[in-house]
């Protein structure tokens, strides 16, 4: 699912009847144990804070608005607002809310033609601004493309031009190819310099850039890249480790190919963040958030899939039950298993970090 899907900015009406721009950030479905229930999660995409976190209540009317909006009022007098960037989200979500409520999501939607007047002003254009015209990506361009990329980290509008502009382009993977050439040629020089120009792609800090970077067919590159720091004497050899020393342990097996891809994006993810990249000074804290709210976007999904797949579960009570299961399976086994209690209740109720998250993908590896 891409990650752009879930992007909105989260507005509130204020005293004025006038809209005010809360921030934008990613939308996740989740049960949230604090608020006891099913609950909309806005994290903020600069800085990983969270914008919005309101449990779905049964007895509040949410409308949908044009094809983007999901509008609704909190506790009878906070007015708010998510406006989506692509239609697919807003479908997403609006769905996980009549399903909530017992709503059936296709004939509870509000005409267009009923549409509140205060809602007209807000769209998706808002969160999606005009591309910036990018150098040919070619290898004699290449200092050309590291200085118009930096020159967009000086303001926030700056940088989702260029950000919109790489989406639209496709110019990661042509940067890729650069990559292929430049690493043929052994061109240090140029591999310096696509080292500092996906610095500036990681500081852009969009978890939807990142999605392109950590897909299959491209991290390996990406950490490719990501060896060659100019202030390191000798290229760092990541990729040799991830493709032949991480080795993958399957604490029950895993059968579902679209789960099992997430987790091992998921190890990459956090390797990347935890090994590859340089201290906060040089990358700046922000770009934290981008890879922290990946993730944990990428958990839920996780737990979401691991909560629908009854032969996962099967397998996993059977080994318990299992007498003549080793000290270390029994071990592993533990580190997925929760109280009797907390049996009875779907696995969404599983404190992420430390449920099947956790040993799937830290204790697998």
């Amino acid at each position: 699912m891409s990650t752009n899907r879930r992007r909105v900015k989260v507005y509130t009406l204020n005293d004025d009847r006038q809209w005010d721009d809360r921030g934008t950030g990613h939308v996740v479905y989740a049960f949230v144990e604090s608020l006891g229930g099913l609950a909309l999660e806005v994290r903020n995409e600069e800085d990983g804070s969270v914008l919005l976190q309101l449990k779905i209540q049964q007895d509040v009317l949410y409308h949908r608005q044009q094809e983007t909006l999901i509008v609704w009022t909190e506790n009878d007098y906070w007015d708010i607002a998510l406006s989506f960037q692509e239609k697919a989200g807003c479908d997403d979500i609006w769905d996980k809310i009549c399903q909530v409520q017992g709503r059936d999501p296709q004939w509870e939607t509000t005409p267009e033609d009923a549409t509140d007047e205060r809602f007209e002003e807000l769209s998706d254009a808002e969160i999606a601004p005009e591309p910036i015209d990018l150098p040919p990506c070619e290898l004699s361009k290449l200092e050309e493309i590291g200085e118009v990329f930096s020159s967009c980290l000086q303001s926030v509008v700056s940088r989702d031009k260029l950000a919109l502009a790489l989406e639209q382009e496709d110019y990661i993977h042509k940067l890729i190819e650069l990559f292929h050439v430049c690493e043929d040629l052994e061109n240090d020089g140029g591999l310096h310099q696509l080292y500092e120009i996906f610095k500036v792609v990681f500081l852009l800090n969009r978890a939807s850039l990142c999605e392109v970077m950590f897909h299959d067919d491209v991290i390996f590159d990406v950490v490719g890249v990501l060896e060659y720091d100019p202030n390191k004497s000798e290229p760092i050899r990541h990729r040799d480790y991830l493709a032949s020393q991480a080795c993958f342990k399957e604490v029950v097996p895993i059968k579902n190919a679209d789960l099992l891809a997430r987790i091992h994006q998921t190890y990459r993810i956090q390797y990347v963040h935890d090994v590859i990249l340089p201290t906060h000074s040089v990358f700046e804290e922000n770009l934290l958030s981008s890879l922290s709210s990946m993730v944990f976007f990428n958990k839920v999904e996780i737990v979401a899939q691991l909560q629908e797949d009854d032969a996962f579960l099967d397998d996993l009570f059977t080994l318990l039950k299992k007498d003549s299961a080793t000290v270390e399976e029994r071990r592993d086994l533990v580190s997925i298993h929760v109280s009797h209690n907390l049996l009875r209740r779907p696995i969404m109720h599983f404190v992420i970090s430390v449920a099947s998250t956790s040993v799937v993908i830290n204790r697998s590896y």
